[in-house]
């Protein structure tokens, strides 16, 4: 195996951190810069303010339990 390939395959099996990373980075950037944000609390859509504040959008359906790899069917 190229070192590409090596570089590659290293990459692919951390996509799960980096979109991590990158979600939480996005999260407080979008705060810092005087946006809100939306986010799920409990089982509730709630917008998230710059100042801390939080105002409940809608309440959401319960979450589908899932396991890291599983695949799912979309009807």
């Amino acid at each position: 195996m190229n070192t590409q390939e090596q570089a590659i395959r290293y990459l692919e099996e951390h996509i799960p951190e980096l979109a991590d990373a990158a979600i939480k980075q996005a999260y407080w950037l979008a705060l810092a810069t005087g946006s809100s944000v939306l986010e799920r609390v409990n089982d509730s859509l709630v917008e998230v303010f710059p100042d801390g504040s939080h105002k409940i959008i809608k309440p959401l359906p319960a979450q589908t339990p899932t396991k890291p790899g599983q695949r799912l069917s979309i009807a």
